[in-house]
């Protein structure tokens, strides 16, 4: 009989990378998570150590594979982009998600929503933010001198970590970052793209007819000049002819 060491049965020890609870509850929460995930990942695309995850099972603790959580949006920094499973945080630098987003849905109780900001505490989460759409409320705590705390006021709030400010517009969740620019989808951010690209053509198109302009009189003035030269030498022609004649070309009025 093989007696295993407590690290090899802690390695045999399996994470499913499923907890079988849907992703989202419907598509305006999904489309919430997906805009948060995915500013952030552009936000940070040229940190190589900034992790940012959307609806990932984070396991906290080695050996315990029923004790998990799935954060709609986080942030870990100090650890490489790439594929995960899951995130399994003595594998990670024992590292928490420095920064969690929890996008609510109707169906979240406020049960529910208290047991997450002290699940989040207790487990060392720097920053939580939480957005109801439906209710339109945007909420916050932090660590501060090592004390869980609330945010007083959101609008306006600069996030230490993200250095990205929040807000709200008529309910909306509004998020930009140190430049000012604002958090967008996909579908929003391609059709601002195309539309630069459509600026961008007919400013390259008023260019070419600038050109063409500018060539066009710029040939008429060659032209001119041609028909100048052509009437000098026949002036010219004619002057020496005259002179053959013995005639003073200068001394014939005009």
């Amino acid at each position: 009989m093989t007696t295993l060491t407590i690290p090899e049965l802690l390695e045999r020890i399996e994470y499913p990378e499923s907890d079988g609870q849907p992703m989202s509850d419907n598509t305006k929460q999904w489309n919430w998570m997906v805009l948060i995930k995915e500013g952030l990942e552009v936000l940070f695309q040229d940190r190589p150590d900034v992790f940012v995850a959307g609806n990932l099972l984070w396991y906290p603790h080695e050996g315990d594979n029923r004790f998990r959580v799935a954060p709609d949006v986080f942030v870990a920094f100090g650890r490489p982009k790439g594929d995960r499973g899951s995130y399994l945080q003595w594998k990670e630098g024992d590292l928490p998600p420095h920064v969690v987003f929890e996008v609510l849905s109707p169906g979240n109780t406020h049960a529910e929503i208290l047991e997450k900001i002290d699940l989040y505490d207790e487990l060392g989460v720097e920053e939580f933010y939480i957005y109801d759409p439906d209710r339109e409320t945007l909420r916050g705590f932090h660590r501060r001198d090592n004390e869980w705390t609330p945010i007083a006021q959101m609008q306006g709030w600069v996030s230490p970590r993200l250095a990205i400010r929040f807000g709200l517009e008529a309910g909306q969740l509004v998020l930009e970052d140190p430049a000012g620019n604002r958090f967008v989808s996909t579908v929003e951010r391609a059709r601002r793209q195309r539309q630069a690209e459509a600026h961008a053509n007919q400013a390259e198109a008023r260019a070419d007819q600038a050109v063409a302009r500018a060539d066009q009189e710029e040939a008429r003035a060659d032209q001119a000049d041609a028909r100048a030269d052509q009437a000098d030498a026949r002036a010219k022609q004619l002057a020496a002819r005259l002179r053959a004649l013995g005639i003073d070309p200068d001394a014939i009025s005009p």
